[in-house]
């Protein structure tokens, strides 16, 4: 697996080795030794996946403490603009975010550490994102910031955003409980 740094403290871009013959291709995405030695956590506790049409936009979201997880995010089809945005105070990319194109072409894979919110924008006609992320789901502490507050270059001045999506608080106005350790 290549492990490629970003400008985020801790966000990787993963590109996993696909082999491919006749019969397609196979994919390993996550040994957890190999995430280990690249200082990622090796311990998910919930995995699962959405399917969304082009133009949606899910996101920015993250969990607060104590239920603030890491997430490893992968387009398994279609293609999308995968975000993300560091809000931990006292990094030096606080308030900064970065961009990748996922597609279930490339494989290619986000790891994304505590503190961090997470979103993306469905660039195909459909897509199908997995997650698998190191806490358990918990409503309480499920939130977010709003989709367009972060400077984002969307492809999409009109996405399709849930409801819950367009109350979140921009980034200016969120208070950041999260806290650099790097």
């Amino acid at each position: 697996m290549e492990v490629r740094s970003t400008a985020i403290p801790g966000c990787r871009e993963l590109q996993p080795v696909v082999r491919g013959d006749a019969r397609g291709r196979f994919i390993k995405v996550f040994h957890r030794d190999d995430f280990i030695t690249h200082g990622m956590s090796g311990d998910f506790a919930e995995a699962y996946y959405s399917v969304s049409e082009r133009g949606v936009v899910r996101g920015l979201h993250f969990m607060l403490p104590p239920q603030d997880q890491d997430k490893l995010v992968y387009c398994t089809s279609g293609t999308v603009l995968d975000a993300v945005v560091d809000l931990r105070r006292g990094s030096p990319a606080f308030g900064k975010f970065e961009t990748f194109d996922l597609s279930a072409e490339r494989a290619n894979m986000v790891y994304i550490p505590k503190g961090c919110a997470h979103g993306f924008c469905v660039t195909s006609a459909q897509a199908t994102m997995a997650y698998h992320v190191t806490t358990v789901y918990s409503a309480e502490h499920d939130a977010g910031i709003l989709w367009n507050s972060a400077g984002i270059p969307w492809p999409t001045d009109a996405p399709l955003l849930s409801p819950r999506d367009r109350e979140f608080p921009t980034l200016d106005a969120f208070d950041s409980p999260f806290v650099f350790e790097g």
